[in-house]
């Protein structure tokens, strides 16, 4: 999903919750706690925080005016995400924008009545999230960029029409991955004759590592699932592909950008539509 207009729907979801509180506290200054895995001077979350800034910008709400944003970020350390959302609790935040499934984990077990929206998050249902995608209840909602894990073999399928010798894919696990994608994958990749070459990773330092091997075990396709950490770490992994002269497929569009091969993404427009009648959850 294009990540500015997920922050454009964001947006608006957050705009929502800002002017129901206005009418009761009209001078209120609100305070936004942004969990998420990149620092805000990073390239990729400077232009997709500038986009959130700039859509507030447009409906008459400016930073340090009527709102401030508390960033806390992990950098692929999605085990310091719980200490983190606790100290933006103790920052007195009106709302935390969780950014993946880790960050929305620790959001939710670390409060149960400040608002949480949630973006970029795989299959909040089965996470134990939020009841389902119609009623979510409790205390969050947000934007799920993908609905079922099921889209793994769609991924894969794509691979195989683009390069049709693939037949031993490498699949990167960065620490966050969901159990239920690698299941997804394993039972696409028998159907297509294709054989998985699982390859976990948790931290930035270890990606050389992770390449040594799948050269190692013979991977001629490579299979990059949407998490914070292939995000993050989008160009690096795309550079390291490219050099290997390894065929990959990607879960964002941005890995593309960076000079991968190919990605396959939700229909941002369809998704925009979809969430319209979250705008008043909050």
């Amino acid at each position: 999903m294009n990540p500015k207009l997920v922050l454009w729907l964001l947006t608006a979801i957050l705009l929502v919750f800002f002017h129901r509180a206005e009418a009761q506290q009209p001078t209120k200054v609100y305070r936004i706690g942004a969990l998420t895995n990149l620092p805000p001077t990073a390239p990729d979350a400077l232009r997709l925080w500038g986009a959130f800034r700039e859509e507030f910008r447009k409906r008459g709400w400016v930073e340090n005016q009527n709102f401030v944003i508390e960033y806390r970020w992990v950098e692929g350390q999605v085990e310091r995400f719980p200490s983190l959302a606790t100290e933006l609790l103790g920052q007195k935040v009106d709302l935390i924008v969780a950014v993946s499934n880790p960050a929305a984990q620790a959001a939710k077990a670390a409060t149960s009545s400040v608002p949480i929206v949630m973006v970029y998050v795989a299959n909040p249902v089965e996470d134990g999230l939020i009841a389902s995608l119609a009623r979510p209840g409790g205390n969050l909602t947000g934007v799920t960029f993908v609905v079922s894990p099921e889209i793994v073999g769609k991924y894969l399928e794509l691979l195989k029409e683009a390069v049709s010798s693939v037949s031993r894919v490498a699949v990167l696990l960065p620490q966050s991955t969901q159990p239920i994608f690698l299941r997804e994958a394993q039972a696409a990749a028998q159907t297509l004759a294709i054989k998985l070459q699982p390859i976990k990773v948790q931290s930035p330092d270890e990606l050389e590592g992770a390449f040594a091997r799948m050269s190692t075990g013979h991977a001629n396709g490579l299979l990059v699932l949407p998490q914070p950490f292939t995000f993050a770490n989008a160009t690096r992994i795309a550079n390291l592909a490219a050099e290997r002269r390894l065929p990959a497929i990607y879960g964002f569009g941005e890995s593309v950008e960076a000079g991968g091969l190919m990605a396959y993404e939700a229909n941002a427009a369809d998704m925009f539509r979809r969430r319209l009648s979250m705008w008043t959850r909050f």
